[in-house]
């Protein structure tokens, strides 16, 4: 015969005895601890998260350092716009592995005039890490804004929004990203991010927009509308918080999708043009090289891939954080502890 599920005294409902101790386990590890500190352990805690937290902060301090940002000098010895002497056949990479590890003075390789593929390649990231900050910004900016008025307002302001919201939305983003890659390509990176940050808000908006639907019946807005609490005062000093946990997830999944917007705009000629640089421009500019010399495609290609798998890591690792329904499934150990 089997042993009964008991019963919650309060609700009246069976509970499961093991999901009893994994909560209790839950409270007894944060209890005393504020919510920051409690979303900062679970993400510290999420391994793959800290692990593209740590090689994302390598990449940046690498492509910072190694050739200098703007009037600050780096520590590498050529710059991306010098043409030098062919050091190897074809400016194969200098690196070997014989006997340990061996840089030479061109471990990425040269292009066939020259370039030094490693200054080329951290000018490229340079570019594209500032492109994708500044789209992650401005755009999660614009869309909490739309949603924040469209969910709190409702009526006619969130049809007007949502419509406009609905027909960018029906467009091919690499179609609209491609006519202002036209507009504004040949421009700075900085006017070609804030070109497409004012179509790449949508997802945040309509997401934001959720959240406010759902917080604006809470007991906590009542309370501040009853105090005398303005509109804009409510909806971001009282409601906004309570949504961040949405809004940094999607802007860290908003910044890989940049990056990769970015890289294919390059690559089809309409984002970072010459005598500047990106990724996507890189293998774009060496496209017909592929078969006799890879090099040139292998390390844009793979900071490519390594940026954007980091910061999907991080956002996976924000969600998890911040939503106390992704817990992990405690030991045996725990359990009997507990």
């Amino acid at each position: 015969m089997s042993t009964p599920t008991p019963m919650n005294p309060q609700s009246g409902e069976h509970t499961d005895p093991a999901e009893n101790v994994e909560n209790a386990i839950e409270l007894k590890e944060v209890e005393g601890l504020s919510q920051g500190k409690i979303v900062l352990r679970r993400f510290v805690r999420h391994r793959g998260a800290m692990t593209a937290a740590v090689v994302l902060t390598g990449i940046v301090l690498l492509a910072t350092t190694s050739i200098g940002w703007g009037p600050i000098p780096g520590w590498w010895q050529f710059n991306y716009r010098e043409n030098l002497p062919i050091v190897n056949s074809g400016g194969a990479p200098t690196m070997s592995f014989d006997g340990g590890i061996s840089m030479g003075d061109h471990p990425f390789g040269q292009d066939n005039i020259g370039k030094d593929v490693f200054a080329l390649v951290m000018r490229g990231t340079q570019q594209s890490l500032l492109v994708m900050t500044i789209i992650g910004l401005v755009a999660s900016t614009i869309g909490i804004v739309m949603g924040a008025l469209a969910g709190y307002f409702r009526g006619r302001l969130d049809n007007l929004l949502m419509r406009f919201t609905d027909m960018i939305i029906t467009i091919p983003i690499i179609m609209i990203g491609a006519i202002l890659g036209v507009l504004v390509g040949g421009a700075s990176p900085i006017t070609l991010a804030l070109a497409l940050s004012f179509v790449t808000w949508t997802s945040m908006a309509r997401l934001v927009r959720g959240e406010f639907l759902s917080l604006r019946e809470r007991e906590f807005v009542d309370a501040a509308r009853v105090a005398g609490a303005s509109s804009a005062r409510i909806m971001f000093k009282h409601m906004l918080p309570n949504a961040v946990g949405v809004i940094i997830v999607n802007a860290t999944l908003l910044m890989a999708s940049a990056i990769l917007l970015e890289t294919a705009l390059s690559y089809l000629g309409f984002g970072i043009t010459s005598p500047d640089v990106s990724l996507g421009n890189l293998i774009n500019e060496y496209q017909t090289a592929f078969a006799t010399r890879p090099w040139l495609f292998w390390w844009p290609g793979l900071f490519i891939v390594l940026i954007a798998l980091c910061v999907n890591f991080i956002g996976d690792g924000l969600r998890d954080a911040f939503d106390p329904r992704q817990r992990k499934i405690p030991s045996q150990r725990k359990m009997a502890k507990g």
